[in-house]
């Protein structure tokens, strides 16, 4: 019989289950990373390099049945969650290479004066909290930069994505990481909390910026934690001067609808010059229309799943008709489908809206704003407390400088989808989207702090002023 605590992932395409077991102990996880620590914060990094790259081809043998567990949990297209699984996989190297790049030892010869040595130490045992969102890839972007710097990590998937937590946790483990070194945590909201205020080093958090600035408020009095917070955000997607009305509907939709919109990355706003407005909306609402919307293992294969949960499908659609009763002109309305969290791509003209929530509507739902002048467009696209990514289509170089020089994001694009994969470049954002540490290749230099020391193989000084003569 399973006990009333278990924690229970589903389908979101079918309701039917996927994985279950019970809420992991904090406490003990905890205990036995800070046992592991002393022994794995001594291996050579090389070695804790070979052993991620054996964790990249355990991930690799396991890539069908990684793919099919995302797909099933999460409601991904199983074409979109192949793709996750080899990001994963691609992780690994960028990781190596951004640590040799940013982390290396380096050493300054001073002469008379000895040698200064600038090198970086591990924290210690970091917490790793993440969303449903590529539960997969997020997580790991996480802990294979902690574990190279060092560190030994105590990883709470989302409870929504139980399943795929432990078998990320698994590849590890099978790749030969020591025990101890990375605790999986299963358990939901009470077993994170309880995870931020153990006696963990740093907490490495990705998800929402409600959950976030909860979690800065709680280590608010604890500046010897480390704290990492990648949360989402309201992000614009402006259209400018351009003859491609067809390629910029293609990259439209593809910002606001790749994932079902559960991307931290994704355009909510979609900011158009009033005179594209006709042809660029006539050419998106098209393109929606024809965007599949099914199951993972559907065939056709969709390019749109569920959403995660009946919870995200009500307040989707409940939000939809919020904006239309407060000044939205609907360009496509979302429909639901019964008894499933299937939601179809919607579009809503809000420029006429006395005020648009500045909120992170966490789904396939597009705003969309109309503008005049270049002025008025800059305004409405930092017209929000979040700063992660804003995009511009169209325009030409001048243009793109100007963007490039006035938005509030973290990531910028030009005439690529937002949510495009950068390899090599920092990923994070500025207000409610994020606390100044950007992950991706950038991760490095939190999982390990660095060290300044001045170096004299035999003790030498000098006697300067303010002494009096020997006694």
């Amino acid at each position: 019989m399973t006990a009333p605590s278990d924690i229970i992932s589903h389908e979101p395409a079918t309701g039917a289950e996927v994985w279950r077991g019970p809420p992991g102990d904090v406490d003990a996880a905890v205990a036995a990373a800070q046992g592991a620590w002393p022994a794995w914060a001594a291996l050579p990094l090389t070695t804790r390099i070979e052993l991620m790259r054996r964790f990249a081809n355990q991930a690799r043998k396991s890539h069908d049945d990684l793919a099919l567990l995302i797909a099933r949990e999460t409601g991904q297209p199983l074409w979109e969650a192949k793709a996750e699984v080899d990001a994963v996989i691609a992780r690994v190297e960028s990781a190596i290479r951004a640590a040799a790049e940013r982390s290396a030892t380096r050493k300054h010869d001073n002469g008379l004066s000895g040698t200064l040595r600038v090198g970086h130490k591990p924290h210690g045992v970091l917490a790793v909290i993440t969303p449903f969102s590529q539960p997969a890839l997020v997580p790991a972007g996480l802990i294979i930069p902690a574990l190279i710097g060092g560190n030994c990590a105590v990883f709470k998937p989302s409870e929504k994505a139980p399943g795929t937590g432990a078998a990320l946790a698994a590849c590890f483990a099978r790749a030969g990481v020591p025990e101890g070194v990375l605790q999986t945590v299963i358990g939901g909201p009470a077993e994170g909390q309880a995870l931020v205020m153990s006696s963990v080093a740093g907490v490495l958090f990705a998800g929402s910026s409600h959950v976030g600035t909860g979690i800065a408020r709680k280590l608010a009095g604890r500046p010897d934690r480390l704290l990492v917070l990648e949360m989402g955000g309201n992000n614009p997607l402006v259209v400018w001067d351009t003859p491609l009305i067809e390629d910029a509907a293609v990259l439209v939709v593809q910002s606001a609808f790749a994932g079902a919109g559960q991307r931290c990355m994704a355009a909510r706003r979609l900011i158009v010059k009033a005179a594209m407005f006709e042809p660029l909306m006539a050419a998106v609402k098209r393109l929606t229309e024809r965007l599949v919307v099914g199951a993972p293992f559907d065939d056709p294969a969709p390019y749109i799943g569920p959403v995660i949960s009946m919870e995200a499908a009500d307040g989707l659609t409940e939000s939809f008709i919020w904006l239309m009763s407060h000044g939205g002109k609907p360009i496509r309305h979302m429909v639901r489908r019964e008894g499933l969290p299937f939601v179809s791509p919607a579009i809503i003209d809000t420029t006429d809206m006395a005020e648009r929530p500045d909120i992170e509507l966490f789904g396939p739902l597009l705003q969309v704003i109309r503008v005049e002048d270049w002025d008025a467009a800059i305004a409405e696209a930092n017209a929000t407390r979040y700063g992660l990514a804003a995009g511009l289509i169209g325009g030409g170089p001048e243009d793109y400088a100007r963007f490039w020089a006035q938005s509030r994001a973290g990531i910028i694009t030009w005439n690529r989808p937002l949510g495009s994969a950068m390899p090599g470049s920092p990923l994070g954002g500025i207000g409610l989207s994020g606390n100044h540490r950007p992950g991706g290749s950038f991760a490095g230099d939190y999982c390990a702090y660095p060290v300044a020391s001045a170096e004299l193989e035999q003790p030498r000084a000098s006697v300067g002023a303010g002494f009096g003569a020997p006694g």
